[in-house]
């Protein structure tokens, strides 16, 4: 057997390392045990929550299956109240208001299943390194979620739908007699450019998260947006707490996602990299095509739909025969605020005369 001696002067001869290998081998970290276990709760939590697959409603067949899980969710909601959580003895389920008891039951169980699915998730696959494929997929399901939400409310207020303005039997109603939720929804309606103005915030934000590349821009502007309606909610005790907080949650979980990178750019001021976490990374042309069918399909439903109908309600508003009813009430009001005024001005005017002689004396 010959041993091949390399001459002064030379290397041995290696296979050259490509970019691509090279990128392969450190393109995924290996995540921290926390992190891993973080991200299996949150991951069958936030599904539970959101429920993606009723996007899909409109799909013949699906709202068979829905009405089904509708039933067995709320048969497990029951279930696990009567045995464990006992939020009340008889549950109140979701109507006009989302913080009912029904709803804090499910809240409940969906965390204790979210933890008995993380351990055993962590139990039997503790050997992964990460999950990176999945955290794309729960990424792409809570932007989704933040965008349908922002631009429900958001379009609605566009076109001056959600918070009407006050009834004549509501400016007659005295102020003590109105509850909080009421004084606020007078609050907004009242203001036309003000309730416009919240729903372009939201439609924005929602826009934003549709396209990969504004997604951040979108989340960084969602967040105000429902940090502003969490507000509202808790200041003035509006039944949609746990609705608005999730949404809100949501917003912060996508960001804390990126918390290293956007430390980086807004804190440290230094440079940081693009982003991309939200690109779809398919190994067929089909699944491409498919993902691209689906989207078009989610932003029908969270989009274009909202809009038509919107536009419809706000036409047929517009034209009702009670809309005299609306322009008189707004001009009373208008009128019975200049007589407050000149009246604020005149009172104004006395006192200052009898400050005077006051001062003469």
């Amino acid at each position: 057997m010959s041993v091949t001696t390399i001459p002064p002067g030379f290397t041995a001869y290696a296979p050259p390392v490509t970019e691509s290998s090279s990128a392969d081998a450190s393109a995924v970290p290996i995540w921290p045990q926390w992190q891993r276990v973080l991200f299996r709760f949150f991951f069958v939590y936030l599904l539970l929550q959101i429920a993606p697959w009723r996007w899909f409603r409109a799909i013949p067949g699906v709202p068979f299956i829905l009405r089904y899980y509708a039933k067995a969710t709320d048969w497990a909601v029951h279930a696990a109240n009567a045995r464990l959580f006992h939020v009340r003895d008889t549950l109140v389920p979701v109507n006009g208001s989302g913080d009912t008891s029904w709803a804090f039951a499910e809240l409940w169980l969906y965390l204790s299943l979210a933890a008995i699915a993380c351990v055993v998730w962590t139990v039997i696959d503790r050997k992964r390194t990460h999950y990176e494929r999945l955290g794309f997929w729960l990424r792409t399901i809570v932007r989704y979620y933040i965008a349908s939400a922002a631009l429900s409310y958001g379009i609605i207020k566009l076109f001056l739908l959600q918070m009407p303005f006050p009834a004549l039997s509501q400016l007659a109603t005295p102020l003590g007699d109105l509850l909080p939720m009421r004084f606020s929804w007078l609050f907004i309606g009242y203001s036309a450019p003000y309730q416009f103005f919240s729903g372009m915030m939201e439609t924005t934000a929602g826009l934003l998260l549709l396209y990969r590349r504004t997604v951040t821009a979108g989340l960084f502007a969602a967040t105000g947006a429902f940090l502003n309606v969490v507000m509202i909610n808790l200041s003035y005790d509006v039944p949609v707490k746990l609705y608005a907080s999730h949404l809100l949650f949501a917003c912060l979980f996508l960001l804390a996602l990126d918390a290293k990178r956007l430390l980086r750019f807004l804190v440290l001021n230094q440079a940081a990299p693009p982003t991309t976490a939200y690109d779809a990374r398919y190994d067929r042309t089909w699944k491409t095509w498919g993902s691209a069918g689906v989207k078009v399909f989610i932003v029908f439903q969270i989009l274009i739909f909202p809009f038509k109908n919107g536009w419809q309600r706000y036409q047929v508003i517009k034209h009702a025969d009670t809309s005299g009813l609306f322009k008189a009430g707004r001009a009373a009001l208008r009128r019975q605020s200049r007589h407050d005024r000149h009246n604020d001005r005149r009172h104004a005017a006395l006192a200052r005369c009898d400050l005077r002689q006051y001062r003469r004396r």
